[in-house]
C-alpha cells in the first residue's frame, strides 16, 4: 500500500508563490556542475556526435564533478567514494606504524585511521619497539586538528606562497655566503639520521653555517659526563626490569626524566612474582610519580640530595670523600652495593659532577640495568652553544637564522632579550606549525606539517631505526623542514625518495613501513676513566642557600609545546588532582610560615592564597600555591610549560611562564619568596586527600607479610550478616543469578603494583570514546567528564597500615571524632597510592534497578550497557552507584560555542571517533568497556573463521597501558591472563561488602 504522506524540508515549502521553493524545483543543484574540468568545451562537445558508451562516461563524470564540488565547502551530506580506495574499506580501522618526535617525547606508536582520518594512537608492540605513548602521544592526534595551526607561509606577518619564501631565504644565505655573516640552523633534538645527513650536507656547502641544538628542557649536563667517559654526546639507557635495588636521588624516571618510557621496565620488577620484588628507594624534593611509587621515599633539599649521592659514592665504590651522614641513605647504599649487578642509581639533579658520579656508581656496581650500548639519542640540546648563539645574535655576527622545532622567545629564560637579539639579525626564519611567539618575532615563518602528514626517520636509541610516515594528506599548505633542506642543497629528489634511497638496513623498505622500526641490540661499553672523586668533592661541599626552587614538567604538558590541547589541559596531575593550572608546590610547615592556605569552598572547588617569586632578579607575582604533602622543606616547585599566548585559544591561555626562572637551563635555582595580594580559584578533581583507614578500598601489605601468611590475612573477605552468622559477603545474592559462563564474559584487572599514575589511559579513553572537554569552570564544580580517573590517596600517618591502626585504636565518641578528623589530614611525608576507577560494571549493579525509563542494563558479556536515547536525565543512576562513575551531561558540549574546544568546529572534530555517538545535554554517560572494540574483535575473528586469541581482546585503557598494570579479557576463557588473576590469591573488588560483584578486580598492592 502506498502512502501518500508528504514530507516537508522547509516552512518555506509552505509557501507556494514562494521564488526559493520554484527555483530549488527546477535546479537540483544549487551550483552549477564544473563538466568543462572534465570534458573540454562545451559547446564543441555539444556539436560532436556522441555513441552511448561517451554518453555513460559524461553521465559518470557529472555525478564525480558533482561530488568534488560539493566537497569543497562544508560538507553536511555523506557522499560515496567515486573511486574508494581499495586500501579504505567503510566501516573498518586502518593502522599504520609510524614514530612520534617532537624534540621532547619520543615513541614508536601506531595510527588508527577511519576513512583516511587519523583518530586515535596506540602502541606499537613489535619487538624492539622503544619509548611508548605516554599521555601527550596519545594526545597529539588531536593537535593535527588544531584549528590554529599556521596554515600558509608569512613573510613579514602576511600569508605568502612557499615560493616566495624559499626565494627570500635562499637569497639570504647566498648574502651572507658571500659577506662572510653567519648562518645558523637551530633545531630541537631530531633525533634523525637523515635530518642530520641534510644537516652535514648544508653545512658543507655553506662554511660560513653552523649547526645548534636547543632544547626546551636541557639535559646538557648529563650529556657532558656521559661524553667525558664514554665519548659520546648521548644517554645512558636503563632497564629496571633487571634491578632488585633501584635508588633514585632527584629522578622522576617514571615521569619525564632523561624522555621518560621506563615504566614498563620498573613495573615488571615491582609485580610479587616467586616471592620476589624490587626494592626502590626514593630521595627528592617534589612529590614525584616516581616517589609516590617507591617503598622508602626520603624528602631532601637539592643541597642535601648532593650530600646523599656522595655518601652513596663513598659506600659502593669505597672513596672516601667527606660528607654528611644520613641513616637512611647509608641502608639504601649498603642494599645498593649487597645487589651488586642486580643494583641500579639514577640521579636527576642538573650538575655534570653529579651525573658522573652516577656513571661511577653504576659502573662499579656492574648494573645490568646500565647500558651503554643502545644509549638514547635523544634530549641532545646544548646550553653553552645556545648561549654562544645569542651573544654573536647581540654582536650581530647572525646574518641568517633558520629555526626549526624550537620556540626559544617563549621557553629561553631570557626570551625577551632573544627577541631583541633576533632583530638585529638580518633574516629570521622559523618553521612551526603554529605562529607561535619566536614566529611572530621572525621576519618569514614557514608552515609546516604536523607529524601524522610527514615522511621522517628517528633513532630514538643506537642500534634502532625507525619511520615516520604521513597517516593524511597535509590539511594545509606546509613545507617540512627537510624538504627545505633539499632545496637549499640542490637536491631536487623529495623528503620521501631521499629517506628510502639512504635506507641501509636488514629489512626491505616495505616491511620497515609496515613494522615502523627495527632494531639490533649493542653490547655496554667500558668507557674511559674521570677524575670522580674530584666530583665528589665538589659536591660534598654543597649547602642551601635559602629557599630552594626546583622546575619540572608536568605528566600533562610537558614542555608545554602542546598547549592548545584542550585533553591535555584538562588532564588530572597524577600527584595534585588539578587541571587547567602551573603551581607553586609547597610543603605545609613553609606554608604556615608564610601565612598561606589552601581551603575548599561551598561550591566544592579548591582554593588558595598566591606568592610572589624572584630568582636573579626575575619575579613572578601572584602564582597560586598548592600545599603539597611530601615536598621536602626549604624547597617549592613550579612546572614548565604553562603561560603561553600566541597561537592559543583563549581558554587555553592558563598559568605562568616558569622559563622565566629557568636560568643556565638548570632545574635548580635559589628562591626568595613572599605571600602574594591575591586569591586563586583550582580545577581540582579531588579534594578527599586520604583513605581514612578505609582498607576495604586500597587493599596492601608488606612482602614479607605476602609471602608468609595466608591470603585470608591479607587480602580479608568482608563478612555479612546472615541469620545472625557471620558469612563471606559475595555469598549472600539479593537477585537470581544466571548461567555466565555462556559465551564471552569480559573482566578487567588492575594491578595497583604495577599502576604508576601516567594518566596514559585516561587521554586513550578521551580519544577511543569521544568524552567531552567541559573546561576550567565545570571542572571546578565536578562536572569533569573523565570516564576513567585515577584516584590518588596520601597515607594520613607515615604508613597506609598506621592510619589502619590509628583507627581501629579509636574507643568512645569523642576519641573517635578527634582521630577521624586527624586522619582527615595527609602526612608532611605520606605514602601513595593510585587507584584506577572507571565503571566497574557490576553484575549486580545498582544503578539499573533505579533507572525508571531501563536506560542502563546488563549485557550477557557483562558490560553496563548505556542506551542513550531512551535516558531522561533522571540521575538516579549517579546517585545509587557507589563507586561514582556515571557522568551527566549538563550541556551540549560539541557544536556549542560557550565550549570553544575541539569539538566546536569542523576541523577538531575530524578527531572524533565514529564507532562512537556524541552524547547529548541532559544524558548519563560513563565507561562502556568499549563494547565498540569488544564487539570489533568477536566480528573480525568471526568473519576469519577463528577462535579469537587471549589478548585480542582490548579496551581503550589496556591498550594504552604500558605498564601491564591494565589487563583486559575474557574470564571464561580459563586459560587467559585475567582469568587467572581474577582467581588469583591478590585479586579483590571494589567495596566487595556491598554485594555489586564488579567485572573489574583489583590487585592487592605489595610494598616491599
Amino acid at each position: 500500500m502506498s502512502s501518500n504522506k508528504k514530507y516537508w524540508k522547509s516552512v518555506e515549502e509552505l509557501n507556494e508563490n514562494s521564488s526559493i521553493v520554484e527555483t530549488l524545483r527546477n535546479n537540483e543543484f544549487v551550483e552549477e556542475i564544473p563538466t568543462d574540468e572534465f570534458l573540454g568545451d562545451a559547446a564543441t562537445l555539444a556539436s560532436s556526435n556522441t555513441t552511448r558508451r561517451d554518453f555513460l562516461k559524461y553521465v559518470g563524470f557529472s555525478t564525480a564533478a558533482a561530488t568534488l564540488a560539493a566537497c569543497e565547502g562544508p560538507v553536511h551530506k555523506s557522499i560515496p567514494y567515486v573511486v574508494q580506495p581499495e586500501e579504505i574499506i567503510p566501516g573498518t580501522a586502518d593502522y599504520y606504524a609510524t614514530s612520534f618526535s617532537d624534540g621532547f617525547d619520543f615513541a614508536n606508536i601506531l595510527v588508527k585511521t577511519r576513512e583516511g582520518r587519523p583518530i586515535k594512537i596506540e602502541n606499537n608492540k613489535i619487538e624492539g619497539a622503544n619509548l611508548h605513548a605516554n599521555a601527550r602521544v596519545h594526545a597529539s592526534v588531536l593537535s593535527l586538528y588544531d584549528s590554529l595551526r599556521l596554515k600558509t607561509s608569512k613573510i613579514a606577518g602576511k600569508d605568502a606562497s612557499w615560493a616566495d619564501a624559499n626565494a627570500k631565504i635562499k637569497a639570504s644565505v647566498a648574502e651572507a655566503k658571500a659577506k662572510g655573516g653567519k648562518v645558523v640552523l637551530l633545531t630541537n633534538t631530531t633525533a634523525s639520521p637523515s635530518t642530520d645527513k641534510l644537516i652535514a650536507q648544508f653545512l658543507a656547502a655553506n662554511p660560513n653555517a653552523k649547526h645548534v641544538v636547543y632544547d626546551a628542557v636541557s639535559s646538557s649536563e648529563a650529556l657532558d659526563a656521559f661524553q667525558a667517559v664514554y665519548g659520546e654526546r648521548a644517554l645512558a639507557e636503563y632497564d629496571f626490569s633487571k634491578a632488585n635495588v633501584i635508588v633514585s636521588i632527584g629522578a622522576d624516571f617514571l615521569g619525564d626524566w632523561q624522555g621518560g618510557g621506563f615504566d614498563a621496565g620498573y613495573a615488571q620488577g615491582r609485580i610479587p612474582q616467586n616471592g620476589k620484588m624490587s626494592k626502590h628507594y626514593q630521595f627528592e624534593a617534589n612529590m614525584t610519580l616516581s616517589g609516590a611509587a617507591a617503598d622508602k621515599r626520603v624528602p631532601m633539599t637539592v643541597a642535601q640530595q648532593k650530600q646523599a649521592l656522595v655518601q652513596v659514592y663513598n659506600i659502593v665504590t669505597g672513596a672516601a670523600v667527606g660528607s654528611a651522614n644520613n641513616p637512611e641513605v647509608a641502608k639504601a647504599a649498603q642494599q645498593l652495593k649487597a645487589a651488586g649487578s642486580k643494583g641500579v642509581l639514577v640521579c636527576g639533579i642538573d650538575d655534570k659532577n653529579a651525573q658522573l658520579l652516577v656513571l661511577a656508581i653504576n659502573r662499579a656496581l656492574s648494573s645490568e640495568a646500565f647500558n651503554t650500548g643502545n644509549t638514547r639519542q635523544i634530549r641532545k640540546g646544548n646550553t653553552a652553544d645556545v648561549k654562544q648563539l645569542i651573544a654573536d645574535m647581540n654582536s650581530g655576527a647572525v646574518h641568517t637564522l633558520i629555526m626549526s622545532g624550537v620556540n626559544p622567545v617563549y621557553s629561553l629564560p631570557n626570551g625577551t632579550a632573544f627577541a631583541e637579539a633576533l632583530k638585529k639579525v638580518k633574516t629570521s626564519v622559523t618553521f612551526s606549525m603554529k605562529e607561535d611567539e619566536t614566529a611572530l618575532a621572525s621576519s618569514i615563518a614557514v608552515a609546516t606539517p604536523h607529524y601524522l602528514e610527514s615522511w621522517g626517520d628517528v633513532s630514538i636509541v643506537k642500534g634502532s631505526y625507525a619511520i615516520t610516515q604521513p597517516t593524511i594528506r597535509p590539511l594545509f599548505d606546509t613545507v617540512q623542514f627537510q624538504d627545505a633542506l633539499l632545496s637549499w642543497t640542490g637536491n631536487g629528489q623529495s623528503y620521501y625518495d631521499y629517506i628510502r634511497g639512504a635506507y641501509a638496513g636488514a629489512k626491505t623498505w616495505n616491511q620497515l613501513v609496515h613494522d615502523g622500526v627495527e632494531f639490533t641490540a649493542l653490547p655496554s661499553t667500558s668507557g674511559a676513566s674521570a677524575d670522580f672523586n674530584a666530583a665528589a668533592a665538589v659536591l660534598a661541599n654543597a649547602k642551601s642557600a635559602g629557599m630552594e626552587l626546583v622546575l619540572y614538567t608536568k605528566t600533562g604538558m610537558g614542555d608545554g609545546q602542546q598547549a592548545n590541547n584542550p585533553w591535555l589541559q584538562e588532564f588530572p596531575d597524577p600527584i595534585t588532582r588539578a587541571s587547567w593550572d602551573n603551581y607553586i608546590t609547597m610543603s605545609k610547615a613553609d606554608a604556615e610560615g608564610l601565612g598561606i592556605e589552601n581551603w575548599n569552598v561551598a561550591n566544592g572547588g579548591l582554593n588558595g592564597h598566591t606568592a610572589n617569586i624572584t630568582v636573579n632578579n626575575v619575579k613572578l607575582e601572584n602564582v597560586p600555591v598548592m600545599i603539597q604533602p611530601g615536598q621536602a622543606k626549604g624547597t617549592i616547585g613550579l612546572a614548565l610549560g604553562y603561560g603561553r599566548k600566541a597561537s592559543l585559544k583563549e581558554e587555553m591561555q592558563v598559568g605562568v611562564n616558569a622559563y622565566a626562572l629557568y636560568t643556565n637551563m638548570t632545574n635548580i635555582q635559589n628562591v626568595s619568596i613572599e605571600k602574594g595580594n591575591d586569591e586563586h580559584e583550582f580545577a581540582c578533581v579531588q579534594l578527599q586527600k586520604t583513605l581514612m583507614g578505609r582498607n576495604d578500598i586500597i587493599k596492601e601489605t608488606t612482602l614479607e607479610i605476602f609471602n608468609t601468611k595466608d591470603a585470608a590475612e591479607w587480602n580479608v573477605m568482608p563478612v555479612v550478616s546472615l541469620d545472625h552468622k557471620e558469612v563471606p559477603a559475595t555469598s549472600v545474592d539479593l537477585w537470581e543469578s544466571f548461567d555466565r559462563t555462556i559465551g564471552h564474559h569480559f573482566n578487567l584487572s588492575i594491578d595497583l603494583n604495577a599502576c604508576t599514575g601516567c594518566g596514559a589511559c585516561v587521554i586513550a579513553c578521551h580519544a577511543e570514546n569521544n568524552v567531552p572537554v567541559v573546561g576550567k569552570s565545570e571542572v571546578r564544580r565536578s562536572r569533569d567528564m573523565h570516564w576513567l580517573r585515577i584516584d590518588r590517596y596520601y597515607s594520613s600517618e607515615t604508613t597506609f597500615e598506621g592510619d589502619n591502626e590509628k583507627k581501629h585504636s579509636a574507643s568512645g565518641l569523642l576519641d573517635s571524632r578527634n582521630k577521624f578528623i586527624e586522619l582527615e589530614s595527609a602526612s608532611e611525608n605520606p605514602q601513595v597510592v593510585f587507584q584506577p576507577v572507571m565503571c566497574q560494571h557490576c553484575n549486580h549493579a545498582p544503578c539499573e534497578t533505579v533507572c525508571p525509563v531501563a536506560a542502563t542494563s546488563h549485557g550477557r558479556q557483562g558490560q553496563n550497557h548505556m542506551a542513550y536515547n531512551r535516558c531522561v536525565g533522571t540521575r538516579y543512576c549517579a546517585n545509587n552507584c557507589p563507586y561514582k562513575v556515571r557522568r551527566f551531561n549538563w550541556f551540549l558540549y560539541n557544536k556549542n560555542e560557550e565550549f570553544n574546544y575541539h569539538m566546536n568546529d569542523d576541523l577538531g572534530r575530524m578527531a572524533l571517533n565514529p564507532d562512537v555517538n556524541l552524547r547529548s545535554r541532559g544524558v548519563m554517560e560513563k565507561c562502556s568497556m568499549c563494547i565498540q572494540m569488544t564487539q570489533s574483535t568477536i566480528l573480525k575473528a568471526k568473519n576469519e573463521g577463528r577462535v579469537i586469541k587471549d589478548g585480542e581482546f582490548q579496551t581503550a585503557c589496556s591498550n594504552a597501558c604500558t605498564s601491564g598494570a591494565m589487563v583486559f579479557g575474557d574470564v571464561n576463557d580459563k586459560e587467559s591472563q585475567v582469568a587467572k588473576l581474577a582467581a588469583g590469591e591478590r585479586s579483590y573488588h571494589l567495596l566487595e561488602h556491598i554485594g555489586t560483584q564488579p567485572n573489574v578486580v583489583y590487585q592487592v598492592k605489595v610494598r616491599n
